[in-house]
């Protein structure tokens, strides 16, 4: 193989893997924050993702938005309105199901209540699941958009010899991925919220003597997470196909992005993800694409033998 062509099929492997990454940086980013904040293992993230997919494909397709506006400014329209959709939802769920646990049990631990949250969000991951096959049906669908099905392409070296392409549709997915995640750092470190939300998970009792209402703080990171997942699972639907299943393909990916990341560092999940995504796709130059995620987790084990408490996490980092 010339030299020139191993050149170009390693950029492109390597523009795939950032691209692909920085969407699951804003999954692992989502899940790290209800992680980090609440402590909660929220096993229906993934369920939410493929939500977020069919609330694309509903208003783009099914209410008729991308025949009236145009299938991209309809993408767009869909990814900005899933963020307080969802958001909702998150603060209702929280309010009406996880928050109801414990209550008037003075003997039960934090570890225990934590627990049930666990086991409850197993449930709701199973309805979630279930019901949307019975909805949807098991038929993958998809969005018809330019952005799967065009690119923009790089002459690197000006020579022609080396082209790089990017599809229009994964590159505004990692775009608008980095800017969602660089606001959730300004949220968290800029704002007065953002000190709450810190406090609330560093020292729950302390944080409640301050006079912080430490549950408002967990509805609304619940709240805040699920809006994230939906907005990437909107722009994921722009370029994957999906059926009511696909969250079992993601879910996996965000918790080993969390825990690379460093488990308590809400934004060491996104480099979690990136890295992710970049092993997932260099590991198709030398072995078969079935050994993705195998290479993924043989890549992920070595460096916590290394690095227990992630590549970016402090042993006592909360959020």
């Amino acid at each position: 193989m010339e030299f020139h062509i191993a050149l170009e099929i390693a950029l492109q492997t390597i523009s795939v893997g950032l691209l692909v990454g920085c969407t699951y940086g804003l999954m692992c980013v989502a899940l790290g924050l209800i992680f980090g904040i609440m402590r909660l293992i929220n096993f229906a993230q993934g369920d939410f993702l493929m939500l977020g997919m069919y609330f694309a494909l509903g208003l783009v397709t099914w209410l008729g938005l991308g025949a009236l506006m145009g299938v991209v400014p309809a993408i767009l329209t869909a990814a900005l309105i899933s963020v307080p959709v969802f958001f909702a939802v998150g603060w209702l769920l929280h309010y009406g199901l996880l928050s109801k646990i414990g209550t008037g049990r003075q003997n039960l631990t934090e570890g225990e209540i934590h627990q049930s949250q666990l086991i409850m969000t197993l449930g709701i991951s199973l309805v979630l699941a279930n019901g949307s096959l019975m909805v949807f049906g098991s038929t993958p669908a998809s969005i018809n958009s330019v952005l799967a099905s065009q690119a923009w392409v790089l002459d690197p070296f000006g020579n022609g010899d080396v082209m790089v392409f990017l599809n229009k549709g994964r590159v505004v997915a990692a775009l608008i991925a980095i800017a969602a995640t660089l606001a959730v750092y300004l949220l968290l470190q800029k704002t007065d919220l953002g000190r709450r939300l810190r406090a609330a998970a560093d020292n729950p009792l302390a944080a409640t003597y301050m006079g912080i209402d430490v549950m408002r703080s967990h509805r609304l990171t619940f709240g805040l997470g699920l809006g994230l997942t939906a907005l990437a699972g909107v722009m994921v639907a722009t370029y994957y196909p999906f059926q009511p299943y696909v969250g079992v393909d993601f879910v996996i990916i965000m918790y080993a992005g969390v825990v690379l990341g460093g488990l308590g560092s809400v934004m060491g999940s996104f480099w979690g993800g990136l890295i992710i995504g970049l092993v997932q796709q260099l590991s198709t130059l030398v072995l078969p694409i079935q050994l993705q995620s195998t290479t993924v987790f043989v890549v992920f084990l070595l460096i916590l033998l290394v690095r227990p408490q992630g590549l970016f996490g402090r042993m006592v980092e909360r959020a």
